[in-house]
């Protein structure tokens, strides 16, 4: 058993990095779509709607596909990696988006109203007013979608990527005893998730009490 856990651990950096490395993108990409299709002209929210729904329609392997085999093989070369984090990252932005939205819409109206009537620019009055109240909904969904990705992750191995389940895979097929093997793999994307879920409860419970002050 050590010596399967000792091989799947290699795969352990690669599974962070994808997992990380998509959020990130995400997140930054989802913002400004949960804004456009938030206060956005009503065509610009249509379209950034059906773009959405269109990304999140899609399962993420053939998303992988089609940027690691289609974009990948034309004239911009992308490694297993850069396809993986270009891929998930799309599906977080359109996920996150919608988190971030429903974060905005979550914001009494009130706050919109006071924060105007004060004379605050339309950049001081999101920045100080309306996102420090919107975190305090957006950070739950965002990490429980993050523990999911962690989890969607493990797909990259069928492209290459050197994750987790890319050294299970291989073992299995070297040993044959993949019920040990995907047993142990499966420990460790648990074991991963547990700190993604204990930093958001401890997050989200500072916030709660920032806000209550």
């Amino acid at each position: 058993m050590l010596h399967y856990l000792s091989i799947l651990a290699n795969g352990i950096g690669q599974t962070i990095a994808i997992t990380v490395t998509s959020f990130v993108i995400g997140a930054v990409l989802g913002l400004p779509i949960a804004l456009v299709r938030y206060s956005g002209p009503l065509p610009v929210r249509l379209i950034g709607g059906a773009i959405v729904e269109t990304i999140r329609a899609i399962p993420p392997i053939v998303w992988l596909f089609i940027v690691f085999y289609g974009v990948g093989s034309g004239s911009v070369q992308l490694s297993t990696f850069e396809a993986a984090v270009t891929g998930l990252g799309i599906i977080a932005a359109a996920y996150l988006s919608e988190i971030y939205r429903a974060g905005l819409k979550a914001v009494a109206q009130g706050q919109w109203e006071a924060a105007q009537a004060l004379g605050l620019p339309r950049l001081s009055i999101y920045r100080k007013v309306i996102f420090p109240q919107m975190l305090g909904v957006v950070i739950p969904p965002s990490a429980t979608y993050g523990i999911g990705l962690l989890k969607d992750s493990a797909i990259a191995s069928i492209i290459g990527a050197t994750d987790i389940t890319f050294y299970a895979s291989q073992e299995t097929q070297a040993t044959l005893q993949g019920l040990s093997i995907f047993g142990l793999a499966a420990l460790l994307y648990i074991a991963l998730s547990i700190p993604i879920a204990a930093t958001s409860r401890i997050t989200d419970r500072k916030l709660t009490e920032r806000l209550a002050r």
